[in-house]
């Protein structure tokens, strides 16, 4: 049994488990320059000793699951980064200081996520056809360096994500799902792209995914989102909101939610019956070690 088979055999047995906070934005608060139109991903190649020491400070604040620094390192982004000839070593490396970072720490139950997205920070989106070929290259990259599993993060239409998901199952690791989602004037939970969240979910039937996290949602809507689940979904499900805001290409972290209320609110979404729970963009080690108390 592999690792990944012991943390659901866990899971099934009715154990809740807890994944890291935010990367990116942990890279940004601890003073890494970002790469104009791909964020913090830079980081992993200027700065790997601050990645990789992120990476150790939420498993040591019981993170049983640490995610990529890739969210932003796509093809399509780090080409209009203008360092797309470093997209492997991008994925690769990103990949390989999260298994640094569990080796260190001596817990080799630890699981590595591969971090996949198709975010652009210029809305400009490469064809269907172009995103399913760089996908499956950067999937595969991701899994011959060694990750556990991947993560499919800010699936925010439904066409784009069945393109990832495509890509990402043709390495065989097990993918879960990621919705980052708003509410309509309605009230209705949908999507950042208006498509209702419950299409997203029909969209996925039948297509082998375990899990789906409601993730990069502000901590108000996810009772909300999770409304929407457990009407449309039977299969397992994580949590992991985000908090403050993004300006001027800047995450804003004055306000956010204290390491305290995160784990009151974390502990009404587990009580709720879901089993896994972490953090987003503007959730830091601290927050998780709150978490860890109350999963």
């Amino acid at each position: 049994m592999n690792g990944y088979e012991k943390l659901m055999a866990r899971i099934q047995a009715g154990e809740r488990i807890v994944i890291d906070g935010a990367t990116g934005t942990e890279v940004d608060r601890r003073g890494v320059p970002k790469i104009e139109n791909a964020w913090n991903g830079g980081g992993t190649l200027s700065h790997p000793e601050i990645v990789r020491e992120i990476h150790q400070d939420y498993i040591r604040h019981g993170a049983e699951i640490v995610i990529s620094n890739t969210f932003p390192t796509h093809r399509h982004c780090l080409r209009d980064a203008g360092v797309e000839d470093q997209f492997e070593e991008f994925n690769r490396r990103a990949v390989e200081l999260c298994i640094e970072a569990r080796t260190l720490m001596n817990k080799p139950d630890v699981l590595v996520a591969g971090g996949m997205s198709y975010w652009s920070f210029i809305d400009r989106h490469p064809p269907l056809e172009d995103l399913l070929k760089d996908a499956t290259e950067q999937a595969a990259i991701m899994a011959d360096a060694g990750a556990d599993l991947l993560m499919l993060e800010m699936m925010v239409d439904i066409d784009r994500m069945l393109v990832l998901l495509e890509a990402a199952q043709a390495t065989g690791l097990p993918v879960w799902v990621g919705f980052s989602m708003k509410a309509a004037d309605d009230g209705t939970m949908c999507l950042y792209s208006d498509e209702p969240l419950k299409d997203a979910l029909a969209a996925l039937e039948g297509k082998g995914v375990p899990l789906v996290n409601v993730m990069h949602t502000e901590v108000r809507d996810v009772n909300a989102c999770l409304d929407v689940v457990d009407q449309n979904w039977n299969g397992l499900v994580g949590v992991y909101a985000h908090t403050g805001d993004m300006v001027d290409g800047n995450w804003v972290f004055d306000g956010i939610i204290t390491p305290e209320d995160y784990a009151v609110a974390a502990r009404g979404w587990l009580d709720r019956g879901i089993n896994v729970v972490g953090g987003c963009c503007g959730i830091w080690p601290e927050h998780i070690g709150e978490v860890r108390k109350v999963a």
